[in-house]
């Protein structure tokens, strides 16, 4: 959210405007992405251990590696935009959930960094977003998806929170579909949120999360090019003989999936 065409949060209140990981080191996770997705990289004005990476010369998402300094587990991580960051942090607050970051202050804007009452973790963001950047279309991901105990009670906290529904400035409307909720923006699906997913797991795939699904040319290449660089298939998927989607998980144990372009 460094250059190009910027609007301001209050503009797309509600809607997902960034994602970022948190890696352990971010020399492996630039080369990782790099031979999986194609991404190369910029730097940014945070530091030598940020970068923003590019697809075909556009941001897609930003890269720390700070996971090991925050204590906290290499992840994929959603923000969504926000026209006061700290009224949307008293809101999380006040519905039993998590502020365990921020609100902090940025050259561009303000974030915080929460988990939600069961335990996904999301940013939310104030100030500059990338007008460019919209979840589902140009180089920004295909979707997001919530796996989570209870869909309805999830949609619920963040349409209380982001206010999707509620905010005469969202362009968002939750909707139930085939039984999750799906959130569309504009009339493209930006996000899902489904349920089966067990707080107390050990597993990090079934524990609560916000998962990032990438496009990609061909999957298959993707998944060889992820295993030989240190990273792992979890979960393949497909459609009679067509392979469709694969969840992979990077070196530090990271988890997205690729979706065919």
């Amino acid at each position: 959210m460094e250059q190009d065409e910027k609007t301001g949060s209050d503009t797309v209140t509600g809607a997902p405007c960034w994602v970022t990981l948190l890696s352990r080191e971010l020399s492996t996770a630039q080369a990782f992405y790099s031979d999986v997705l194609g991404w190369t990289y910029r730097d940014t004005s945070l530091g030598d251990n940020f970068c923003v990476a590019l697809t075909n010369g556009s941001p897609v998402a930003g890269i720390g590696g700070v996971a090991s300094s925050l204590q906290v587990a290499a992840a994929w991580t959603p923000y969504f935009a926000v026209s006061d960051v700290d009224a949307a942090a008293a809101r999380i607050r006040e519905r039993g959930a998590t502020v365990a970051v921020g609100p902090l202050a940025f050259h561009t804007g303000r974030a915080a960094l929460a988990t939600d009452p069961d335990g996904a973790a999301f940013g939310i963001w104030e100030g500059a977003v990338r007008s460019d950047w919209t979840v589902g279309q140009g180089s920004a991901p295909a979707w997001l998806e919530l796996r989570t105990r209870d869909a309805a009670g999830a949609t619920r906290f963040y349409d209380e929170v982001l206010g999707w529904s509620g905010d005469a400035r969202s362009a968002l409307s939750p909707a139930y579909e085939d039984g999750n909720a799906v959130l569309r923006q504009h009339g493209h699906m930006v996000a899902r949120i489904s349920e089966g997913a067990v707080p107390a797991s050990a597993d990090p795939q079934v524990r609560p999360r916000w998962h990032v699904y990438f496009r990609v040319q061909d999957v298959g290449a993707s998944v060889a090019a992820a295993v030989a660089a240190g990273g792992g298939l979890v979960s393949p998927a497909t459609e009679g003989e067509q392979e469709r989607d694969a969840t992979l998980r990077d070196p530090d144990g990271a988890l997205f999936t690729v979706t065919p372009a």
